[in-house]
């Protein structure tokens, strides 16, 4: 049996970071999981540390790439489980995300959330991403944004090193794809905090569509250095 690595990332989860990892531990026996405290200034790691193997402190806010990074590296499982630290108690249901790669029908499995209940902002990270992947690859994805996955452990050293902040996502995708890994969505029934139609929401999603297009167009020319080197 694989074992099975879970790594969270997390900045200020103060108020979801315990119910999910209740949640993980009452669905998943013995499994190794790593929290990144990607510099906190309020008290996550001393609630992580109550149910998480191992929280590895950040000197400072360096971004959702960078922490999972250092995660992957720390983590001993055969299978890498990339969630966030919101899910609270649909965190249980990342175990639909492990029979792909136990079954050897993918090499990095991603998860296709439930439409929002309410829609926040007109879409154009989400666009920026889809259009980016399916222009450099072919892959056409229905969730590109999303940070729950389940990923071969050989897949994340093939990689080496992931992309930084919110185009984590979109850089895993593109390069797996490039590589001749095997991608694959499957719906779970998770769910977090959603950004709203606020000042705080438009920042993020801002920020997000700004890091995707930094992202998309790195690997555009990474393509084109590609190409030209045969």
């Amino acid at each position: 049996m694989k074992r099975v690595s879970i790594v969270i990332p997390a900045y200020n989860e103060a108020e979801t970071i315990s119910a999910t990892l209740r949640a993980i531990r009452e669905r998943f026996i013995s499994e190794e999981v790593i929290v990144v405290d990607d510099g906190s200034t309020d008290n996550t790691r001393e609630l992580a540390s109550q149910w998480a193997d191992l929280v590895i402190p950040m000197p400072a806010n360096q971004g959702k790439g960078a922490a999972l990074q250092v995660g992957w590296q720390q983590a001993t499982g055969d299978i890498i489980l990339l969630l966030d630290a919101d899910l609270r108690e649909s965190a249980g249901e990342a175990v639909h995300l492990l029979a792909p790669l136990l079954e050897d029908r993918c090499d990095l499995a991603v998860a296709v959330l439930p439409r929002p209940k309410v829609r926040a902002g007109m879409g154009l990270a989400k666009g920026l991403a889809y259009h980016g992947i399916r222009y450099l690859t072919g892959f056409e994805p229905n969730a590109p944004l999303s940070g729950q996955r389940a990923v071969r452990r050989e897949l994340l050293h093939h990689l080496r090193k992931l992309d930084g902040g919110f185009g984590v996502e979109v850089g895993m995708t593109v390069d797996a794809l490039r590589a001749g890994y095997r991608v694959m969505e499957v719906p779970v029934p998770f769910s977090h905090r959603e950004t709203g139609n606020d000042w705080s929401g438009y920042r993020h999603r801002g920020k997000e569509f700004l890091a995707i297009g930094r992202t998309l167009c790195r690997k555009w020319w990474e393509g084109q250095i590609w190409a030209r080197n045969g």
